[in-house]
């Protein structure tokens, strides 16, 4: 078993530990929140966390033997202090997407963990997704690529309060905002792919709130040597475009980045000038078999069972390297 302290006690960790109630190995003994009261809450709803301590230090938490791992699930300000607490304790750390607020940041997270001998994973769901492996097997197929374009779109429900001005924690200036929340789903799986773009361009559309500036949606342009990669991403307007890896052999369609539900492979045909039937596609994988957030824990479980401190598909390079795009992007 890894006994997990879980650190939050939003809606994100409610949905994680539904994925991690899938994967046997996952036991929650411990949750840390801001307020008794609301770590008792999550507890009570929470069948996987029945039992588990109750902590509002992650401090505290950290120093608990009982404790192997610890997810942290809180605002982007605070993951690199509860991720620096928890790895100087000598715990794993599972933390969510973005790793932290800037590179500079995620530099010293990465540092912490190679020097304490601890797992750190970014938890983005993306990438693990089984679906989304699939397809990444299948680019040989339609190489060489050239061409990346990925969306994530969706209206936020604070959205609206953000026009009158009042500022939820998913737009505060210089530490959350669109490109943070939304647009990292477009530009971790480019990277996990990729690797490091050559020319980083793009433009943020902000909205100025009493607390300064917060960043609603943009569009990037990512240069490659071969290829190029177009991303868009919004909470102020939702889109239904997919995610597409276009080559020179075929073409490959995924329903949504965040979690890709479905696959596709389309393969070139002959060129007809628009004129001649369009060639057929074929659905790689459809469905997924488990909640999607069940594979970032099988992921962690296995690595941590295996005595690795890094993950080769969300691993700290790649973590680096989206921190450091996004840095570009919000300094524009």
């Amino acid at each position: 078993m890894i006994r997990f302290g879980i650190v939050g006690t939003g809606r994100i960790s409610d949905w994680v530990l539904k994925g991690a109630a899938q994967d046997p190995r996952v036991q929650v003994t411990a949750v840390c929140s801001r307020t008794v009261e609301a770590a008792e809450a999550f507890v009570n709803r929470n069948p996987m966390a029945a039992g588990a301590k109750i902590y509002t230090s992650v401090e505290e938490m950290a120093a608990d033997p009982q404790v192997d791992a610890i997810y942290i699930g809180t605002p982007n300000q605070t993951h690199c202090e509860y991720t620096l607490a928890s790895l100087k304790a000598g715990k794993h750390v599972l933390c969510e997407k973005p790793l932290a607020i800037n590179a500079e940041e995620g530099r010293r997270m990465v540092e912490a963990a190679r020097e304490s001998g601890c797992l750190l994973m970014e938890a983005m769901v993306s990438t693990l997704n089984p679906n989304f492996r699939a397809a990444a097997q299948l680019i040989g197929q339609i190489a060489p690529v050239r061409q990346y374009s990925s969306y994530f779109c969706q209206y936020s429900s604070k959205y609206e309060a953000l026009k009158r001005g009042e500022v939820a924690t998913a737009f505060k200036p210089g530490s959350a905002g669109a490109l943070r929340d939304v647009g990292v789903y477009t530009i971790y799986p480019l990277v996990a792919l990729f690797g490091r773009p050559v020319t980083v361009n793009g433009e943020l559309r902000t909205i100025e709130t009493p607390e300064g500036y917060a960043d609603v949606c943009g569009a990037a342009c990512l240069g490659y040597e071969d290829m190029d990669a177009t991303l868009t991403w919004a909470k102020s307007f939702d889109s239904f475009q997919p995610t597409e890896i276009a080559g020179e052999k075929g073409n490959i369609i995924l329903d949504e980045i965040h979690i890709a539900r479905k696959a596709e492979i389309i393969p070139h045909a002959a060129p007809t000038s628009g004129q001649g039937p369009k060639p057929g596609r074929t659905t790689v994988c459809e469905g997924l078999p488990c909640n999607e957030y069940y594979y970032e824990f099988r992921e962690f479980a296995d690595l941590v069972e295996q005595g690795k401190t890094e993950s080769e598909i969300n691993s700290l390079e790649t973590s680096l390297i989206v921190l450091e795009i996004m840095d570009e992007l919000l300094c524009e």
